[in-house]
């Protein structure tokens, strides 16, 4: 969040500089997904576990997998980078040129992170399937600090910010977008250790012919069908954002929404789901690979009734809090923007931020996909995800440009709920009782009360700050935080008090590490 606030700090939130920046620099994460990225996510982990039972505990395996994977990614880092230009005017739907040649430079920079993002990825899937998740979760941490520092060093030089496309100096270009790519290879370089420390010692190994990996790619041809129907909805995703703030700019329009103000509210949707759906799933996914491994599936059925339920205690008050005060959460976390970007944002967040709750269920469900080896239906659940995504997008294309992306926010909210409501039919098919009931309870006795606590608590703020945002500045952030706080605190204590008082045991379970600290206190 303090890379994005500093990020909008330094490029704005709208205008076609902005865009420029942003797509350049999703441009090698999208590359990399593309190649193997996500194929690597969905199958690593199930793989290895099973090449554990091979007499060198599929250390051989892991070797070879690793140098395919070093080489695939370095030839295409390279190869990409030189087809930068190109790649910057498919996704990038503008008529500016001024634009479209800082993009094309800012690309030639980033796109060589798709080497970092594929081992950061192979070295982290490995850690994961030995049960080492510490260090791939907070990897990030490294490469944002990084990010940070090369943020404050552009504004300590004093640099214009916010500017046009055509006020962009070589030193700005190479401060920002270098930066950006050096975290990404520091990012990878900090599992090197923790994979030393587990003891794994990697020695290059070539050819991958008879020793085993027929089965990853018949598994493996799904998941990356699953990538490109991912990648193809973003790609309409960022051509009808990135023209609609074109035909803002040419229009005159301030504060329409595009991709570089769509980013920043889809972070604020992953931050909960990456704290609280990711690193619960994450813990959960080596145990259902392992069950899936045994066809053991009851215990399968179990962790995904385990997967539905354990998040709810903790994702509904904060959706239903953010949803109340969406104004008060994007004036606080970009205080340093114009109210017109900030604004721009919050009609984006406003329609995403619902799907906080369903995208976990889709990623759930594509985890028990996985384990079972089913990628196929992955594959045509992400088909319906964004076939509807991109459905509601080309309507949305045809609005006026200050609509568009509130429109597109709400039609990917929409796309997560059937999307799951179809892996769970898949699923139920499979193996009968799913615990959909019992996870419905649970979600309904934390809903309600996270939802009236949050209007209220929506109308309060409202009344007492109804001008919040208006100045910007550090004492809005500090002012923004503090009401927050205290409201995410009442928010979640009621929440959870009402919860408890109904019966539900994950809120039981979230308190007890707190209840018998304190039980201890009082003791001593």
């Amino acid at each position: 969040m303090l890379r994005a606030l500093l990020l909008t700090s330094v490029i704005g939130g709208t205008g076609l500089a902005a865009e420029a920046f942003t797509v350049a620099n999703t441009l090698p994460n999208s590359l990399y997904l593309l190649l193997a990225g996500g194929t690597l996510n969905a199958v690593l982990v199930p793989q290895i576990i099973r090449a554990r039972t091979r007499p060198d505990a599929g250390e051989d395996f892991v070797n070879r997998l690793i140098t395919a994977a070093i080489a695939l990614f370095a030839v295409a880092a390279v190869v990409l980078t030189a087809l930068s230009p190109l790649l910057v005017r498919l996704y990038f739907d503008t008529t500016d040129a001024g634009a479209l040649k800082l993009a094309t430079v800012f690309a030639f920079i980033c796109v060589p992170q798709v080497l970092f993002y594929g081992l950061y990825t192979i070295f982290g899937q490995v850690l994961n399937a030995n049960g080492r998740f510490a260090a791939f979760t907070w990897a990030p941490l490294a490469a944002n600090l990084v990010a940070i520092g090369g943020l404050l060093w552009f504004l300590a030089e004093d640099l214009p910010v916010r500017v046009d496309p055509g006020a962009w100096t070589p030193r700005m270009v190479l401060i920002l977008a270098g930066t950006a790519t050096i975290s990404i290879a520091v990012q990878a370089a900090a599992l090197v250790v923790p994979l030393r420390r587990m003891g794994f010692r990697y020695r290059p190994r070539w050819g991958l012919r008879g020793h085993g990996f027929e089965a990853v790619s018949d598994v493996a041809k799904w998941s990356f069908g699953s990538i490109v129907v991912v990648q193809v909805g973003y790609w309409v995703t960022t051509k009808v954002l990135t023209n609609a703030a074109s035909r803002a700019d040419d229009a005159g329009i301030q504060g329409a929404a595009g991709i570089a103000a769509f980013n920043p509210a889809q972070l604020l949707l992953m931050l909960p789901h990456g704290i609280v759906t990711v690193s619960l799933v994450t813990a959960l996914y080596t145990q259902l690979s392992e069950a899936a491994s045994r066809d053991d599936h009851a215990s399968v059925m179990r962790h995904h009734e385990q997967g539905l339920r354990m998040p709810a205690p903790l994702l509904l008050p904060v959706a239903a809090l953010v949803l109340a005060t969406v104004p008060l959460v994007t004036a606080t976390f970009f205080f340093e923007n114009p109210l017109t970007d900030t604004e721009a944002i919050a009609s984006v967040l406003v329609g995403l931020f619902g799907g906080v709750v369903p995208l976990g269920w889709v990623y759930l469900n594509d985890r028990v996909f996985y384990a079972q080896q089913q990628t196929f239906w992955s594959f045509r659940t992400q088909c319906v995800v964004t076939g509807l995504s991109m459905t509601v997008a080309a309507f949305a294309a045809t609005l006026p440009p200050q609509r568009t992306a509130t429109v597109l926010a709400f039609g990917q909210t929409f796309a997560y709920v059937v999307g799951a409501a179809v892996g769970w039919a898949v699923l139920r098919r499979q193996h009968g009782h799913i615990g959909l009931r019992g996870a419905g309870s649970v979600y309904l006795r934390v809903g309600v009360p996270a939802v009236v606590t949050a209007v209220v608590l929506g109308l309060v703020i409202r009344a007492l700050f109804p001008d919040f945002g208006v100045e910007r500045g550090i004492g809005t952030f500090v002012t923004g935080v503090l009401v927050l706080g205290t409201a995410g605190v009442v928010e979640v204590a009621v929440t959870w008090g009402v919860a408890h008082l109904l019966g539900v045991e994950e809120v039981g379970r979230l308190l007890g590490p707190v209840l018998r600290r304190v039980r201890g206190l009082r003791r001593a």
